[in-house]
């Protein structure tokens, strides 16, 4: 199955079709537009399952695991929503079976209360993190989602990135619905902490840098 998979799909009539008739023709076992449905979305599984795996061996392997499940699932789609999100949502269960068999969707609730400025705000479970809404940089978050435990940083994604609401998101994980709104918010005071530190580290480098350069220009005088 690998193989077929990892086939190379050349230019062909399948690539002329609507997404529909691909679909239509894969659904009937032609292999040929199982292979152009894997060309046309295995870039946009791949970055899911990065995300939410964080590590590029294991989303390679979930991408592929994914679309063994499109090859045998694929007669049940019905076409009741995009093919798209179909994928997406059989791509996110994939991934979270391999969570659930190393039990890493096992995360304390504890509250984060470390002082300093997180003590500072009000804890609203289900609220909007202004600062991680606000004017960060975007290499910031990726990398900040990327120190989460991997519970939290699969609400996280699930919820803030993906868009799921808090009840499909405790149907998807076995959970309770305030389950998921605490791992969220524990989530994001973890990741605001983070993004805080990152942003203080980054400005005491640009006051360092504003002086070396004041020093030599000095010098130079």
């Amino acid at each position: 199955m690998r193989n077929i998979i990892d086939r190379t799909v050349n230019g062909s009539a399948s690539q002329r079709l609507t997404e529909g008739e691909v679909i239509k023709r894969a659904q009937k076992g032609d292999l040929k537009s199982f292979e152009e449905l894997y060309a046309r979305h295995k870039a946009r599984i791949f970055s899911l399952c990065l995300r939410m795996s964080n590590n590029y061996a294991n989303a390679e392997e979930l991408t592929q695991e994914t679309f063994l499940q499109v090859y045998r699932k694929i007669s049940s789609f019905r076409g009741e929503s995009a093919f798209s999100t179909w994928l997406h949502r059989l791509s996110v269960n994939v991934v979270l079976t391999r969570f659930r068999k190393k039990r890493l969707l096992e995360v304390p609730l504890e509250e984060v209360s470390d002082g300093g400025v997180e003590e500072d705000r009000p804890k609203e479970i289900g609220q909007r993190d202004r600062v991680l809404d606000g004017s960060l940089h975007r290499v910031d978050l990726e990398q900040a989602i990327r120190l989460l435990p991997p519970g939290y940083r699969l609400i996280f994604l699930l919820h803030d990135v993906e868009g799921y609401e808090h009840q499909e998101i405790a149907e998807m994980l076995g959970c309770s619905i305030g389950n998921s709104k605490s791992q969220l918010h524990n989530a994001r005071m973890k990741l605001r902490g983070i993004l805080l530190r990152s942003q203080s580290v980054r400005n005491d480098k640009d006051s360092q840098h504003v002086a070396d350069v004041r020093s030599a220009a000095s010098v130079a005088a």
